[in-house]
């Protein structure tokens, strides 16, 4: 259990967050972007092709653990208070077929490795205008990484943490220790391949470490995505699935229409 392995660690965050305010700081970082649930709050994702956005799959239930009808999810690529470089609505969800929602705002160790849904934009963003990222593969506990992510009191710009580090991997999952809040889920965890960069996890959930220390968790994701695309080329197949009671973290703990989703731990 990656929880277990997070003692004796360095001091979270360490490196600062570097606010994207305006369109020249968002320059290479445009397929980042807000996935606004009109009602429901926010989350943050990452293009991955032209018309596909990854995220975490608890942004995509409601407070009852219903999925949310795609027409109620718009991505709003390299969004800056309130304008974006580009806008789509969502026509079609999918998640991990293993996430089942938490009914109590917390997400067990086991449930975090399927915490991944991508989401189809009804008209793709062109490449002169986000360029997607592609996927890394090859993790290691120590690999310096970064993380863009919108959060709660950021929440109208990105915010880039430039350097932060893997804790710990393990079974699939894996932690660190990136300036993360509410509002991150779902939020890139990139890491170098060469000159560029490639998500290397997406951020699920916060927890603390045995010294009350922030810790940031994620998943592998090259094998779950395959299989998500693969759905998601399919016809008729079912999307997200909920389950009855399931309560989602909102900022200040309100349900508000402009919450940041986000779970914490159990």
């Amino acid at each position: 259990m990656i929880v277990a392995c997070v003692a004796a660690l360095p001091a979270f965050g360490e490196e600062g967050l570097r606010a994207l305010r305006s369109r020249g700081d968002l320059i290479g970082w445009e397929a980042v972007g807000r996935v606004a649930l009109v009602g429901k709050g926010y989350c943050t994702g990452a293009l991955i092709s032209s018309d596909l956005v990854l995220t975490a799959a608890h942004c995509v239930y409601d407070d009852a653990g219903r999925p949310i009808p795609p027409e109620r999810i718009r991505f709003e690529a390299g969004y800056v208070a309130g304008s974006s470089l580009a806008a789509r609505q969502v026509d079609r969800v999918v998640a991990e077929e293993g996430y089942v929602p938490s009914t109590d705002g917390k997400i067990a160790t086991n449930m975090m490795r399927h915490d991944i849904a991508l989401l189809r934009l009804a008209f793709p963003i062109s490449v002169s205008e986000a360029s997607p990222f592609a996927l890394y593969d090859s993790p290691q506990t120590g690999d310096r990484v970064s993380v863009l992510s919108y959060g709660q009191g950021r929440s109208e710009h990105l915010s880039w943490q430039r350097t932060c580090s893997i804790l710990a991997r393990g079974r699939g999952l894996m932690s660190f220790d990136c300036d993360i809040t509410y509002g991150s889920s779902g939020a890139p965890v990139f890491a170098r391949y060469g000159n560029r960069v490639r998500i290397l996890s997406l951020v699920s959930a916060m927890g603390r470490d045995r010294d009350g220390r922030k810790v940031g968790y994620g998943m592998e994701l090259p094998q779950t995505v395959a299989r998500l695309k693969a759905r998601m080329r399919g016809q008729g197949l079912a999307t997200v699935r909920g389950s009855l009671g399931a309560r989602r973290i909102t900022v200040g703990g309100a349900r508000k229409p402009t919450g940041a989703k986000f779970l914490r731990v159990d």
